[in-house]
C-alpha cells in the first residue's frame, strides 16, 4: 500500500463529465489499497472569469479580496469531486488550504508555504477517505486567504506529499509525460521515462511548458519522487527524480527546450570603465524587468558592446530606459531585435561528455543558423537566433543528438 498525492489542472477538471472520469481514476487507486490525496485546479477558464468579474468592479482591487474571490474556484472542484467520488461509493472528505491549514507568509497573489499541519489529512486518510485539497491557496497566520500565484496547485501537491511523505507526487495534465522537445515541432520527440530534478528545472526555466519551475524545486528540495501523466489516457508517464550516476553515464543531451517569448537589446560603444554594467542593468532592475542572457564585449578601443535578453512583453519598456541610459553613458547607440528565439539542449550527461557544444555549433552552422548569443551552464547550452529558424533548430539539433532513440 502507496501514499500517493494526485494533482489534477483545469482542463482535467473542466467538465462535470471529466470530474466523474478522475473520479474513476481515484477510485482505482483507492480499491487497490493505496491512500489518495487529490489536489484539483479550478475548472478550466473559471479563474479568469472571476477576474473579469474584478475587474468590471474594480480597476485596482485590493489584493485581500482577489485572493478571496479567485480561492473559491478551486473550491468549486473540491466539493464536486468529492461528490463524484462518494456517488460511485469511494468515501471522500473536501478542504480548502485553510481547512488543512496550509500556512502562508502574507503576500497576497504570491504567497509562499511555510508550513503544512498535516494532521487532519492523516485523520481522514486513517477513517479510509480519499482527502480532496483545494490547490493554490493557503492561510496567513491571521487567517487570511492567501493564493501561490503561478502554478501554484502543482506547488501545493508537491508541498503535501514532503508533508505527508508521500510515495510519490503524480501530476496529471493533457500530456502524458516528458518530452525530449516538443512533439508539436518535431513528430520524432520521444516521451521520457525519467529526467532528473536539475534537467527538468533547467528545461522548465528555458520554455518547457509541462511544469511549474517552483514545483520542481520543491520537489527537488523535499526529495520527492514526481510523476507527470496525462489525464486522458492510461499510461506509465515520466518520473522526475534525484540524479544518480547511472544517469550520468547516458547521453550527454537529455531534451531540447525553447521559448519564442525573448527580445534582445543592445547598448553599443560604452565607454569601458569599473561599474557599467550595473549602470546599464540598474534602471532596467528598477522597472521590474528581467534579464536573462547576458554578453559583453570589450573591443580595442576600450569602448564596449553590451548585449542582454528579456521577455519580449518588456521589450518597448526596456528599449525606452536603454535609450535614457545610453545618452548618461555617452554610449553610441541603443539597438534592439524582438524577433529572436532562444533554443537549449540540457543534459546532465554533459558534465561528463566532452565536444557538447562543439557538436551543437557545428550542427546549427550546417544549416546555415546564426548564432548571435551564448550561455552555458553545467548541464545546459543555450543559444539565441532568428525567430525564422527556431523549427528548423529544434528539429536539427533533435536529430543531431540521436534524442529519437531510447539512449
Amino acid at each position: 500500500m502507496a501514499l500517493i498525492v494526485q494533482k489534477y489542472g483545469g482542463t482535467s477538471v473542466g467538465t462535470t463529465e471529466r470530474i466523474q472520469a478522475v473520479a474513476e481514476k481515484v477510485k482505482k487507486f483507492r480499491d487497490s489499497g493505496d491512500d489518495v490525496v487529490v489536489v484539483v485546479s479550478a475548472m478550466s477558464g473559471e479563474t479568469n472569469r472571476l477576474i473579469s468579474l474584478a475587474d468590471a468592479i474594480s480597476k485596482d482591487p485590493v489584493p485581500r479580496e482577489m485572493d478571496v474571490l479567485v480561492s473559491t474556484g478551486e473550491q468549486v472542484t473540491i466539493a464536486l469531486l468529492s461528490m463524484a467520488l462518494q456517488q460511485i461509493d469511494c468515501d471522500a472528505m473536501s478542504m480548502t488550504g485553510g481547512q488543512v491549514r496550509i500556512l502562508t507568509d502574507q503576500s497576497h497573489m504570491k504567497a509562499r508555504i511555510q508550513d503544512i499541519d498535516e494532521s487532519r489529512m492523516r485523520e481522514a486518510l486513517s477513517a479510509g477517505k480519499v482527502v480532496v485539497v483545494a490547490g493554490f491557496q493557503g492561510v496567513d497566520e491571521d487567517h487570511n486567504i492567501t493564493t501561490l500565484g503561478r502554478g501554484g496547485s502543482d506547488t501545493t501537491a508537491v508541498a503535501l506529499a514532503a508533508a505527508l511523505k508521500a510515495d510519490e507526487c503524480q501530476i496529471y495534465t493533457d500530456v502524458d509525460g516528458v518530452y525530449t522537445t516538443d512533439p508539436r515541432v518535431v513528430d520524432s520527440a520521444r516521451r521520457m521515462e525519467k529526467v532528473t530534478f536539475e534537467e527538468m528545472i533547467e528545461m522548465a526555466s528555458l520554455g518547457s511548458k509541462v511544469l511549474q519551475i517552483r514545483a520542481v524545486e520543491f520537489a527537488g528540495k523535499y526529495s520527492v519522487p514526481l510523476r507527470v501523466l496525462s489525464s486522458f489516457e492510461d499510461g506509465p508517464g515520466t518520473l522526475i527524480t534525484i540524479d544518480s550516476e547511472e544517469n550520468m553515464e547516458q547521453a550527454a543531451v537529455s531534451g531540447i527546450a525553447f521559448n519564442r517569448d525573448e527580445a534582445k537589446l543592445t547598448l553599443v560603444g560604452v565607454p569601458d570603465i569599473p561599474g557599467v554594467a550595473s549602470k546599464i542593468l540598474r534602471p532596467i532592475s528598477d522597472k521590474n524587468i528581467e534579464v536573462d542572457m547576458i554578453v559583453q564585449n570589450v573591443g580595442l578601443d576600450k569602448k564596449t558592446d553590451f548585449t542582454f535578453t528579456v521577455h519580449r512583453n518588456d521589450y518597448k519598456k526596456a528599449k525606452a530606459v536603454l535609450e535614457e541610459v545610453c545618452e548618461k553613458l555617452g554610449a553610441e547607440r541603443a539597438a534592439g531585435d524582438n524577433d529572436i528565439a532562444k533554443v537549449s539542449i540540457v543534459g546532465v550527461g554533459m558534465r561528463s561528455h566532452a565536444g557538447v557544444a562543439t557538436k551543437m555549433f557545428e550542427a546549427l552552422s550546417d544549416e546555415g543558423i546564426n548564432i548571435q548569443m551564448i550561455s552555458t551552464s553545467e548541464i545546459k547550452i543555450s543559444v539565441v537566433i532568428d525567430e525564422k529558424y527556431l523549427e528548423l533548430a529544434v528539429r536539427t539539433l533533435h536529430g543531431a543528438f540521436d534524442l529519437a532513440q531510447e539512449h
